[in-house]
């Protein structure tokens, strides 16, 4: 990986916090008391702009100012909170406003915690680092699970498929057996990663591919190819299990087909080609994702 890949790599697994507040120079302290952190902050100077930044970016944490003219830091909160797509992003609340009633109304709306003005740099840091732990953790609540639900899913599409492939059947029978599967597969993937929603390249296609084999009992990874233009997904441990795979190498004929159907969705220019296979007595399994 280069020095420029790295980067962008640490930028991607950056937090990202919006702040919201129409004065610039509250925005301009908390970023000041932010900035030795390694936050990704962005900003918005009105609620209306705080819930296009919402549907623009992919956010990790809120700080967000109560009394804002024409949408309140209330009105916010409950939109965010009511939508399933935002309701575990957790929100900070900043208010002069030491009532109780201020803070039971904000209750209400949803906010995770409050922080009274003058804002203490310490009590700040130490909120955002307690509520974006909380974040990382539901993050991983939630991968766990989609990763549980796809081998599940997958799992039972083979538990149906398999036993028909290993049979004594025609070559002619297992094409059509495969294709049925992979398109069974193809669907739970649209479905688990959202193919179709995301900005894709080779590294993506290569990652996904693996994670695949991956739940389904292999040991795969994925890397930048030494050619140009393409990746390289490796595997040292069968999913079909090694002994089935040498006795039946349409096994890795089903590899291969959902690796194409996955590239293919992320580029329809893309191809899969199998280096090696262990179906074939080889010692691994590599799959070459290139440019057509």
């Amino acid at each position: 990986m280069s020095l420029g890949d790295e980067a962008l790599e640490e930028e991607k697994s950056k937090p990202k916090i919006l702040i919201v507040d129409d004065m610039l120079e509250n925005i301009e302290l908390i970023e000041a008391y932010l900035s030795a952190e390694p936050y990704d902050v962005i900003t918005a100077s009105s609620g209306k702009e705080a819930i296009q930044k919402l549907k623009e970016e992919n956010l990790d944490m809120i700080l967000l100012d109560v009394m804002m003219p024409e949408m309140s830091g209330y009105e916010v909160c409950k939109i965010v909170k009511n939508n399933p797509e935002t309701q575990f992003i957790p929100i900070l609340m900043l208010t002069a406003l030491s009532d109780i009633e201020d803070r039971i109304k904000g209750i209400e709306a949803g906010a995770d915690d409050f922080l009274m003005k003058p804002i203490n740099r310490i009590e700040l840091k130490t909120r955002v680092k307690s509520l974006l732990r909380v974040k990382c953790m539901h993050d991983r609540l939630v991968a766990d699970r989609n990763s549980l639900e796809i081998k599940n899913r997958v799992q039972s599409i083979l538990t149906a498929i398999i036993p028909t492939l290993l049979r004594v059947v025609s070559d002619e029978e297992k094409k059509v057996l495969i294709n049925q599967m992979t398109s069974m597969v193809e669907k739970t993937l649209l479905e688990t990663y959202h193919l179709e929603n995301r900005e894709l390249d080779f590294a993506y296609a290569g990652k996904i591919c693996a994670e695949i084999m991956n739940q389904l009992g292999g040991s795969f990874s994925s890397e930048k190819s030494k050619k140009e233009s393409s990746w390289i997904v490796r595997g040292t441990k069968c999913p079909w299990k090694g002994e089935e795979a040498r006795k039946n190498p349409i096994l890795c004929t089903l590899t291969r087909k959902i690796f194409s159907n996955i590239t293919l969705k992320v580029d329809s220019d893309f191809r899969v080609e199998a280096l090696k296979t262990i179906g074939n007595k080889n010692d691994c399994c590599e799959f070459l994702i290139k440019a057509g």
